[in-house]
């Protein structure tokens, strides 16, 4: 698994300042084989390639070797502008009946030997004479040469969800991922965004070229077929968790868990947290649980009469919101975010751990810093959702 931190004054769980890069990276040696990280999606343009690209800088910052191997910008100024100075393993040229084609250069990045690849477009078929057939059979190459892949895939292409896609959306699609490669990956993670929101994307010509757009929103990108989407989505998450779970309790000899599933959502002091709750409200309705929980950590800046108002506003509309969909709001004290959300995690047994991705805040560089990549790394019985955040300008 990948530790990730940001550059900030924030501390550890021991009270000493932030690991260093060195240490990190010693950390991440000691694994005795590569890891695995996967990001799933409703449909293209819910924001796993920027993910994916958000980690790779992370990880550069505390001096791992990261590089490309394959990436798909779909001529997007956003995600070109976010590979900046990442390093680009580029593509081997094949031909092909009298045509030159490129695919990712695995040899090249085997020989390159970085510690981490990005991966993008899983379900992409490599053309005839490429070492593989599949992408997904590079990244197993690419594992057991002891590289850690970050990969991302649409949940349409996983083989056993393949019937029910064509049949909720009317399209077959045709390149798919075994279920069984998901045994291989140490972290699934989805990544989601409002439907209305995606559908804006689309509009704007952020996911296909202009002529395509409207036989995509009347077809593929139904509000009903992405509705159906992003619930797949959540459960294959969910299934993988529960899978690995199990096979750790069995290699444990431990009783299969009698625990039912805790949903926590992690709010911030400030900005809308209303995606999130609504997300939580929807995984906790599929779970047939009503214990679901929205958390937020008053630090000592944030107590009474020291809060912004307009600050305080939202956090009680956000609390409103909570209470309205069913949670148990707690408000927990402390100077340090990360160590009161696993206090409280480990303490409720929360199966399921819901995270904003891109607030304009402090809060934002905690959560993308160490909160995630924390609770990945200490709390190995939940599943993790990264949810993506509108920003709005302040």
């Amino acid at each position: 698994m990948f530790v990730e931190t940001e550059i900030t004054e924030t501390r550890n769980n021991n009270g000493g300042k932030r690991p260093s890069p060195e240490s990190l990276l010693a950390m991440f040696n000691e694994e005795e084989r590569a890891k695995l990280r996967v990001y799933i999606g409703a449909a293209a343009g819910v924001g796993k390639t920027w993910q994916m690209l958000e980690d790779a800088h992370s990880l550069k910052k505390q001096g791992f070797d990261v590089v490309i191997g394959a990436v798909e910008t779909h001529g997007r100024e956003e995600t070109l502008e976010q590979i900046k100075d990442l390093e680009i393993v580029l593509p081997q040229k094949i031909n092909y009946r009298g045509n030159v084609f490129e695919e990712m250069d695995l040899a090249g990045i085997i020989e390159r030997n970085p510690s981490v690849v990005i991966v993008d477009e899983l379900a992409h078929t490599n053309i005839e004479g490429a070492t593989n057939q599949k992408r997904y059979q590079d990244v197993f190459d690419l594992l057991d040469h002891g590289i850690s892949v970050i990969t991302a895939v649409n949940i349409q292409h996983i083989e056993s969800l393949n019937d029910v896609v064509a049949t909720t959306t009317g399209v077959k699609v045709r390149e798919t991922v075994p279920d069984s490669f998901f045994k291989r990956a140490d972290e699934v993670i989805d990544v989601d965004i409002s439907i209305d929101t995606l559908r804006t994307r689309l509009r704007q010509g952020k996911i296909y070229s202009i002529e395509k757009i409207e036989q995509a929103l009347n077809n593929f990108f139904r509000k009903g077929n992405l509705a159906t989407l992003r619930e797949l989505a959540l459960r294959q998450v969910a299934q993988h968790q529960a899978v690995q779970d199990q096979e750790y309790r069995e290699r444990e000899g431990l009783e299969p868990s009698a625990v039912p599933e805790h949903v926590m959502v992690c709010m911030a002091s400030r900005g809308s947290a209303a995606k999130l709750l609504r997300t939580g409200a929807r995984i906790a309705g599929r779970l047939a649980h009503n214990d679901w929980y929205a958390v937020y950590v008053e630090t000592p800046s944030e107590g009474p009469g020291r809060i912004d108002p307009k600050t305080y506003a939202t956090l009680q509309e956000n609390i409103r919101l909570a209470e309205s969909l069913g949670a148990i709001v707690v408000r927990l004290k402390g100077g340090n975010v990360t160590d009161e959300l696993l206090k409280f995690a480990r303490k409720s047994e929360i199966t399921h751990v819901i995270f904003g991705q891109s607030a304009r805040s402090r809060w934002q560089i905690l959560l993308k810093g160490s909160v995630i990549n924390r609770f990945l790394r200490e709390m190995k019985d939940a599943a993790v959702h990264v949810i993506p955040v509108e920003q709005k300008t302040r």
